[in-house]
């Protein structure tokens, strides 16, 4: 494509970093916007005026007029930000009118949805993606380059999780919170698998050589949001009458078709600094992320950690070399921005996605997956194959030029 004319779906937070990113990258056109509250479309409207663009058409008739935005507007891309719930209609709505579609993270909240956008891809011939930005930070990016190098040797385990404290998040009145605590009332597991397991399914070749086969999982008791509703809501606030289900630490295993196995957490209701679990063990070493740090048989001190920082000389993944990436620090340190550059650099250029439906699918299955081996005390639960075969011919992510 010589220009790549979007249209999107929820300028929140989130949605607006990804408006501002791709004003940023040349061969974007933001064609229309949509929100369900005016006064987002607008100020995403005025940024792109203030680039020098159009005013892209605005939609806010209400949670479906993304529906008549995609059947209106003559585009390439539906992008959406929305709440989780919204992710597949709107994918839905732009592949069945001609667009290629991706969204925010997760793709899917369960398995019939997932299949649901498989199958719309492979019927209408679209691209639909999950924009998963942890695959492009740059430790996880380096993590990859050393696996593919060889210097972890055979890759046999990895460690992931999202763990965040999100309890005052949940119970903002405006936003986030409207809809991340609902899910919380009503749902047991892990409602956020994908940030930790994307980089590890990159490394692990997931879809491109192996799969994922089967995971268990467990939930502790629910106490963070039951403590943060009696201890900071007034009395007569309703909120306090809620009733929560989701367990405050969640944890998973799962086992891929080659048996490496991956041990996968999730923890929002409890007091703890943000980080995410990234580690990946090989036969000749292993990296480790939060602190981020390596250790390579023959190369690192005997029983010793190294920093991180004294591998990025040499093994800098090449996206990582490019100075406007490192300065373009909007949005999680500069992996938002890449996310989206190397999207519209791959639509420019006619070439694969870093990621695909499969993989959307994959890494958000593990949400219902999760919610169901929790009900049935820890029973395995089988994770379907959308390549439906394909992962075993499929080749892995390259390492991408910058």
């Amino acid at each position: 494509m010589e220009k790549v004319r979007i249209g999107f779906v929820g300028v929140g937070g989130q949605g607006m970093t990804h408006v501002e990113n791709l004003l940023e990258i040349p061969g974007v056109e933001l064609t229309a916007v949509c929100d369900i509250l005016e006064h987002r479309v607008m100020a995403a409207q005025e940024k792109a005026v203030a680039k020098g663009f159009r005013t892209p058409v605005g939609y806010t008739r209400g949670p479906r007029d993304f529906e008549r935005l995609c059947a209106e507007q003559d585009l390439d891309l539906v992008f959406t930000a929305t709440p989780w719930e919204w992710h597949v209609p709107v994918m839905l709505a732009a592949m069945a009118s001609g667009k290629h579609a991706c969204t925010e993270v997760p793709a899917a909240m369960t398995i019939d949805d997932c299949w649901a956008i498989v199958e719309a891809a492979e019927k209408h011939r679209k691209h639909c993606l999950m924009m998963e930005n942890c695959c492009y930070d740059r430790f996880e990016l380096m993590t990859l380059n050393l696996v593919r190098q060889g210097l972890l040797g055979e890759i046999l385990h990895g460690e992931a999780g999202y763990l965040h404290d999100l309890r005052e998040t949940k119970f903002d009145t405006v936003g986030e919170g409207l809809w991340r605590r609902a899910w919380a009332i009503t749902h047991n597991g892990n409602l956020y698998p994908t940030h930790g397991l994307g980089p590890i399914a990159n490394c692990m070749d997931i879809n491109r050589g192996d799969r994922f086969e089967r995971v268990t999982s467990f939930s502790s008791p629910s106490r963070g949001l039951q403590l943060w509703q009696a201890e900071h809501l007034e009395a007569g606030d309703p909120r306090r009458r809620e009733k929560y289900t989701l367990g405050d630490v969640n944890v998973s295993l799962i086992q891929t078709a080659k048996g490496r196995t991956i041990y996968l957490a999730h923890n929002t209701n409890s007091p703890r600094p943000y980080s995410r679990l990234q580690t990946l063990q090989g036969t000749r070493g292993l990296v480790s992320g939060w602190p981020h740090r390596v250790h390579i048989e023959g190369r690192s001190p005997g029983h010793r950690w190294e920093d991180a920082e004294a591998y990025y000389g040499e093994f800098e993944h090449p996206l990582w070399r490019s100075s406007r990436i490192k300065e373009m620090d909007r949005g999680h340190g500069g992996m938002d921005f890449l996310e989206d550059f190397r999207l519209i650099e791959c639509l420019t250029r006619g070439e694969p996605t870093d990621s695909d439906v499969y993989d959307a699918a994959s890494l958000s299955s593990m949400v219902e997956l999760s919610i169901r081996s929790v009900a049935n005390k820890g029973r395995p639960e089988e994770v379907p194959d959308f390549t439906r075969g394909g992962w075993k011919t499929r080749a892995p992510w390259p390492i991408v030029e910058g």
